[in-house]
């Protein structure tokens, strides 16, 4: 169970997990699941926050993910609060342009800015580990592409040359933070699961 009801980030992780003994599913599936208050001071603390009341709710072994944006200009914002950077209930879009209303007139070389991925697991009696990963670029002045969501369209990988909104889902995935994150959750869950390494004896879908 991934816990979240964005599917665009599930389609990211699925993506990623391809090829475990796994069913991937979202928490659309389960209706009755609680929305999770992220009141952790971490990206690790919200992504176990996460990860264990889906695996509460669900029965089933979980992974969640808390993610974010640090913009040095911003003194390291929006962090932990990216999703909420623009009020509750506002749409990708919103979010981007605050970040580029507030950068206006700073220079290149003060738009540096990294994403940040913490991924946890979990099953029903505890949190079993976190994983993370990071992606450093810039902000760019505009937004750029209409693929991804959340900031993609103004964070520009130095690697691509372009937004993450520009590039296929796959150039995305290789670079990204949360596409680092996950191949080492990846890597633990391939070790862990029936038929490798330690094998893994929790509850699975």
């Amino acid at each position: 169970m991934v816990a979240t009801r964005n599917r665009g980030k599930l389609r990211e992780i699925a993506a990623v997990l391809d090829g475990l003994p796994l069913v991937v599913r979202g928490l659309w599936e389960y209706p009755d699941a609680p929305e999770v208050r992220e009141t952790g001071t971490s990206f690790e603390e919200n992504a176990c926050l996460k990860a264990l009341s889906a695996a509460r709710a669900t029965g089933c072994l979980a992974l969640a993910d808390d993610s974010g944006l640090q913009v040095e200009a911003l003194g390291g914002g929006p962090g932990v609060l990216s999703a909420r950077y623009a009020g509750e209930g506002a749409g990708d879009g919103d979010l981007c342009r605050k970040v580029l209303s507030e950068l206006v007139g700073v220079p290149r070389e003060r738009r540096g800015a990294r994403f940040v991925c913490v991924v946890a697991v979990a099953r029903p009696q505890g949190v079993l580990w976190t994983v993370e990963g990071t992606c450093s670029g810039y902000i760019a002045e505009e937004m750029r592409g209409h693929g991804g969501f959340g900031y993609d369209p103004i964070f520009l990988a130095p690697l691509l040359g372009r937004t993450f909104a520009e590039v296929t889902a796959e150039q995305k995935n290789a670079l990204s933070h949360r596409g680092r994150a996950l191949i080492r959750a990846r890597d633990r869950l391939l070790d862990e699961l029936p038929g490798g390494g330690r094998g893994y004896q929790g509850s699975r879908r």
